[in-house]
C-alpha cells in the first residue's frame, strides 16, 4: 500500500458503511480528463482531496496509452507525484501484462518546474536508455504530456534531460528521444487519439490488512477487494477454495473502489490462501461487468 492514496488501491482505513448516512460529504475535486474516462468523482469525510488521471504506455498496442484513476489529498506536489507513479508503471492483478514498463531502469525525476502556465520536467539521463522503438518513444512522451496537461493552468509541457532538451548525453541525443529532431526548445503535444477508451471494470486484488506492527494472523481487520476504479457493487462474496462463504459485514471503502469484508474469524485468514471472489459491479459511467476470480491472498500493513 502506497503512502499517498496515489494508487488504484485507496486507503482501506479510511472506509464508510454503505448503508450508513454520510456526514459532512464532500465532492472529490476530479479533472476533466477524470470524469471524461471514470465519470463523477466520488465524495470523502477526510478533507479535500483531487482525482486525477495517469496514463501508462500500452504493451498491446505500441504507441497508445491506457488511463487508469487515482487519488490524493496533496494538491501541491501532485504533478511530480503523477510521474513518479507513471515510471514504476501498473503491473497489477488482471492489467498484468497488458501495461508497458519502458522506462530504463534507474530513471529519475529531477525536478518539475512551472512558469505561466508551462511546465518543465527534468528526467536523469537513465531515461535515454530507455526502449528506442519509435511508437514506444511516442508512448512514453504522450504517457507524459497527457497526465501534465490535465490539470488546470498547464499550456504546454516540456521534458528536459539533466537540464537540456537538446544535444548529447552519453553519446545520446536528446532531440531526437524527445521527438523534435534535435530541436531545441519546443513544447511537446500529445497524440489523443493515442489514448484507449477503459475497459469494463475489472477485480485487480484481494488483500488481508492488519494494523501495523501486528504479528499475529488473528490481528487481521479487514479484507478487501479492490477495484480499478470506482464502482458501485451490486453483489459481492467471498469464499474459500470450496465454495464456503466468509462470515462478516462487508462496506464499501473510501472512494468506492473496493469492497471491504470485516470477518468474524479473522484466524482463518493466512497469507497466500486461495479466495474465491464473485463480483457484479457497475462503473460511474455505466460499464459494467461481473466474474468469479481466484485470488491468492495478500496480507498488509496499514
Amino acid at each position: 500500500m502506497l503512502s499517498l492514496i496515489l494508487v488504484s488501491l485507496p486507503f482501506v482505513g479510511c472506509k464508510k458503511k454503505e448503508a450508513s448516512p454520510p456526514s459532512k460529504q464532500a465532492r472529490v475535486s476530479a479533472t476533466n480528463a477524470y470524469e471524461k474516462y471514470f465519470g463523477p468523482a466520488p465524495t470523502t469525510d477526510k478533507g479535500t482531496c483531487y482525482a486525477f488521471v495517469i496514463y501508462f504506455p500500452s504493451a498491446k498496442e505500441p504507441g497508445k496509452v491506457v488511463p487508469f484513476p487515482f487519488f490524493t489529498f496533496d494538491e501541491g506536489s501532485i504533478k511530480k507525484v503523477a510521474l513518479e507513479r507513471l515510471l514504476t508503471g501498473m503491473e497489477v492483478g488482471s492489467y498484468r501484462g497488458e501495461i508497458a514498463q519502458p522506462f530504463a531502469s534507474g530513471t529519475r525525476i529531477l525536478g518539475v518546474t512551472e512558469q505561466q502556465g508551462a511546465v518543465a520536467v527534468n528526467f536523469s539521463k537513465e531515461i535515454l536508455a530507455s526502449k528506442a522503438d519509435d511508437a514506444i518513444e511516442r508512448a512514453i512522451l504522450n504517457a507524459i504530456v497527457l497526465t501534465l496537461s490535465q490539470f488546470n493552468g498547464v499550456k504546454e509541457v516540456r521534458v528536459q534531460v539533466e537540464g537540456k532538451e537538446g544535444g548529447v548525453i552519453d553519446g545520446k541525443e536528446i532531440g531526437k528521444f524527445l521527438g523534435h529532431g534535435g530541436l531545441e526548445k519546443q513544447p511537446l503535444t500529445p497524440t489523443k487519439t493515442a489514448v484507449l477508451k477503459p475497459s469494463q471494470p475489472r477485480l485487480l486484488s484481494v488483500t488481508a490488512m492488519k494494523d501495523k506492527g501486528a504479528k499475529e494472523v488473528e490481528e487481521v481487520e479487514e479484507v478487501n477487494a479492490f477495484f480499478d476504479r470506482p464502482v458501485d457493487i451490486k453483489e459481492l462474496k467471498m469464499t474459500d477454495k470450496d465454495g464456503r462463504p466468509f462470515e462478516g459485514e462487508v462496506f464499501h471503502s473510501v472512494f468506492d473502489m473496493a469492497a471491504v469484508l470485516k470477518p468474524k474469524e479473522p484466524s482463518i485468514f493466512k497469507g497466500g490462501m486461495p479466495v474465491k471472489v464473485r463480483w457484479k459491479v457497475t462503473d460511474k459511467l455505466g460499464r459494467q461487468a461481473e466474474g468469479e476470480s481466484e485470488f491468492s491472498l495478500d496480507v498488509k500493513e496499514h
